[in-house]
């Protein structure tokens, strides 16, 4: 799909902030409120851009969360489209490097983490699962850097909740019919689950509308404390996902990016860092799922 400067600075503020107003967007672009319309729903009908409410992880208890690189025997496709069947893998893609697979996983606790990654290690065509548990997420566009600080108060602020994760611009008229309330209760309680931080509504965007279809994964080793390490790291503009971690490495995390030439860069850029002792990178060729909104679905 080809975008115009119209069309990528709509996204942009979507990204930022998924329920902006069409008359927000359209003043801020130049265009009429109907042209701003019509442009968001080609945007979502083409499938370049979702929107959708993605919660704090502490709203549906996911407190342990890990990356998965795995080898398989025979063809990978098979076995990633198999994970991303799990609904504790938010994120699955085919990758070049030593591994053909890479996943996240986002689980209750650290049992269930566990035991879906036994799950995965026994899947027909999985050879090698090498895990990195995440301690930390240090830079994440889809997660809400504190606390929420309001709760879900009953089943309709659950319902409000499950609704945007499908949908995060349903308007509020439309939202009040299905949870059962006046379009100003839904909008009253709507509002104090977005701003208390219970979720976040954001635009997911391939990464090749905005230019930027190169996607690097990336793990490091730190000689000592990885806290001032991961600081630089998570400066880096194009450096979009980083974590601390346990395992074979201190960091992994993902690059976005214009070009080759510009994922070379930014790798060099880790290199030179005074602690890092050994980087590892690979290419994400496909992208077999993406989806952060992990709550129950709606009925």
């Amino acid at each position: 799909m080809d975008l115009d400067e119209t069309d990528l600075a709509i996204v942009r503020g979507l990204q930022g902030d998924g329920r902006l107003t069409y008359e927000t967007l359209a003043q801020h672009v130049g265009l009429s409120r109907p042209a701003t319309r019509m442009r968001v729903q080609r945007l979502q009908e083409s499938g370049a851009v979702r929107i959708v409410a993605i919660a704090h992880p502490a709203v549906h208890r996911l407190t342990a969360s890990a990356h998965l690189a795995i080898d398989t025997d025979g063809a990978a496709a098979p076995v990633a489209r198999e994970i991303a069947t799990l609904p504790q893998a938010p994120f699955v893609t085919l990758t070049s490097g030593r591994r053909s697979i890479m996943t996240e996983l986002r689980t209750a606790d650290f049992g269930d983490l566990e035991r879906t990654i036994e799950h995965i290690r026994s899947m027909k065509g999985v050879r090698t699962v090498d895990p990195l548990v995440a301690t930390r997420h240090v830079k994440d566009p889809y997660l809400l850097a504190e606390e929420p600080t309001v709760t879900l108060q009953d089943e309709t602020d659950a319902r409000i909740l499950a609704e945007l994760e499908a949908d995060g611009r349903l308007p509020f008229a439309e939202l009040a019919g299905r949870v059962g309330l006046s379009a100003g209760a839904t909008r009253s309680r709507t509002l104090r689950l977005l701003e208390g931080g219970v979720a976040k509504v954001v635009a997911l965007v391939r990464p090749d509308v905005l230019g930027m279809g190169y996607l690097c994964g990336f793990s490091l080793r730190v000689a000592g404390t990885a806290a001032r390490t991961a600081e630089q790291v998570a400066a880096f503009p194009r450096v979009t996902f980083l974590s601390t971690c346990l395992g074979r490495a201190e960091l992994v995390g993902t690059i976005t990016a214009e070009s080759f030439a510009a994922v070379r860069t930014t790798l060099e850029e880790m290199r030179e860092l005074p602690r890092v002792r050994e980087v590892e990178s690979w290419l994400h060729l496909e992208l077999v799922k993406e989806q952060y909104n992990m709550g129950p679905r709606p009925a």
